[in-house]
């Protein structure tokens, strides 16, 4: 039987997956490039929501396993991935 969390985690990444190739799809069909750099920033927005979503829902999940300090330590180092991302 599948764990609830790991599901949920697997489906938001194959929604992530699936979205990209829509993305990628999407940029052959309009074949201007400046149409397909529009689509490529949008999908920016995306990824982004989908490492927080499937990190919130994993720390959920192992809430009760990891004690307060290590939680902290992720959520740093994931505003840290955030910063570099929003900082280009």
């Amino acid at each position: 039987m599948l764990n609830k969390i790991v599901l949920s985690m697997s489906m938001l990444r194959m929604l992530s997956g699936t979205i990209e190739i829509c993305a990628a799809l999407l940029m052959l069909r309009l074949n201007e490039v400046d149409k397909a750099l529009l689509v490529n920033s949008s999908l920016a927005l995306v990824g982004p929501l989908i490492l927080i979503s499937t990190t919130t829902i994993g720390l959920v999940g192992m809430s009760d396993k990891i004690s307060y300090s290590k939680m902290l330590w992720i959520v740093a180092g994931i505003a840290c991935l955030m910063i570099g991302i929003i900082k280009k």
